[in-house]
């Protein structure tokens, strides 16, 4: 057992410690020969390990349904070794994670490790050209020779909107692109986006084709009139492989439960008790019930996330459209702290130039997904008029929100908390 994997017996370790024994076993009996079918066992046992999978637009590549987001701290050697074994073979990292040292390591100790996975990490570009010298950082940072999945990072955080549509528009992209696949540095070029102009970013990539894969912040009931879910019809058209993110957080999503929200949830949706989902499953088999979407990306922190969420991946069956309605109406009856579905309008009812969807998703940052820096690092960033929401009207935005944040709550934690 390696320094940094958990003590306990995982999947992975039971199943390698049974073929040793079985390999063992058929030498002392039959031989040599007698090892061929044990190792053709471990590699049936190893395929059945790993979660099911969905191909990514054109890329000709499946990844794992699920995709273990970024952790943070003392515990993500062991995070990363566990989510492998529950499964998992999509991993996301970046530069601002601080994280992609510990998939070296991970690399460095198992080699075999690196195969087997399929790993995304990120930059952020000012210019296309940009990207060419970043890829070489990062992998040097990974320790690995090839990444499977380069992306922008938060496409349109540093850039007007106008800009960003032109970055993944322009010819220079396009020639960047087309030298770092060729150079086998990263086999596959994409953006990330939470952006509240993301629909326009997306449309804009859809119609130049030249992304492989688009990961954005995402919702399962989205408006099918909606920008955004009209620019995801557009992508999915030309075969751009869609990652869902930040699909969900509030004090009662992905976290130890409190109080009776989860039962009262499972008592609006039918279909969870039948199915013996929770209602974070729930949101899970909602996402994957949209076939445009290729694999979801879910910070996973600890042993029963990971044993969750892998559990719902196993067992996926669609959703039928009333239970995504009903499990919709269930999360909005109960404190969000983010709405995966912004598109700024929340401001414009406010009266106000106060970034209001961003100031949340940062505190999410802060509060649910440990990334208490960057969430401080991102708000003081930002411009003076975007964090002052000072005479806000923040119960037209709640009211226009939806997600129905609760603004008049949330804001004042903001300034308490990242200021």
């Amino acid at each position: 057992m390696k320094e940094h994997e958990t003590p306990c017996t995982d999947r992975r370790t039971f199943l390698q410690a049974g073929t040793l024994a079985a390999v063992a076993v058929g030498a002392s009996s039959a031989g040599a020969r007698s090892q061929e079918p044990a190792a053709k066992e471990q590699e049936q046992a190893a395929k059945q390990a790993v979660l099911p999978k969905r191909m990514l637009g054109k890329t000709g590549v499946e990844i794992t349904m699920l995709n273990q987001g970024v952790v943070r701290g003392a515990t993500i050697d062991r995070v990363l070794r566990q989510a492998f074994a529950s499964g998992i073979r999509t991993f996301d990292t970046a530069k601002v994670y601080g994280t992609e040292p510990n998939f070296k390591k991970w690399f460095e100790q198992d080699p075999e490790i690196r195969k087997q996975i399929f790993l995304v990490t990120k930059d952020m570009p000012k210019a296309p050209n940009d990207l060419l010298a970043m890829l070489d950082q990062r992998l040097e940072a990974l320790g690995t020779d090839y990444i499977d999945l380069f992306f922008i990072h938060g496409l349109g955080d540093d850039h007007s909107v106008d800009s960003a549509m032109n970055f993944v528009q322009g010819p220079e992209f396009k020639q960047v692109a087309e030298t770092i696949r060729k150079s086998g540095k990263a086999k596959f070029v994409g953006f990330s986006t939470h952006h509240k102009d993301r629909a326009q970013i997306i449309q804009a990539a859809a119609e130049a084709g030249i992304v492989d894969a688009i990961m954005l912040q995402y919702s399962p009931w989205l408006d099918k009139d909606s920008a955004l879910n009209k620019a995801l019809d557009a992508a999915h058209a030309k075969n751009i492989g869609l990652i869902s993110m930040k699909q969900i957080a509030g004090q009662f999503f992905g976290d130890k439960p409190k109080g009776n929200i989860l039962e009262d949830v499972v008592k609006r949706v039918p279909d969870l008790k039948e199915r013996n989902l929770t209602p974070f499953q729930g949101l899970l088999h909602a996402i994957w019930t949209d076939e445009r979407i290729s694999s979801i990306c879910v910070s996973m922190r600890n042993t029963d996330q990971l044993r969750e969420n892998s559990e719902a991946a196993r067992n996926f069956q669609p959703l039928k459209e009333a239970a995504i309605q009903q499990l919709r109406e269930g999360v909005l009856a109960h404190r969000r702290l983010m709405c995966a579905d912004c598109d700024g309008r929340c401001s414009e009812a406010a009266g106000t130039q106060a970034e209001l969807g961003n100031l949340a998703r940062f505190l999410t940052y802060h509060q649910h997904h440990g990334n208490r820096a960057e969430a401080r690092k991102l708000y003081a960033q930002m411009a003076p008029e975007a964090r002052d929401w000072s005479g806000a009207d923040l119960a037209a935005a709640q009211a226009a929100c939806p997600n129905q944040l609760d603004f008049a709550q949330l804001m004042p934690e903001v300034e308490r908390r990242l200021s």
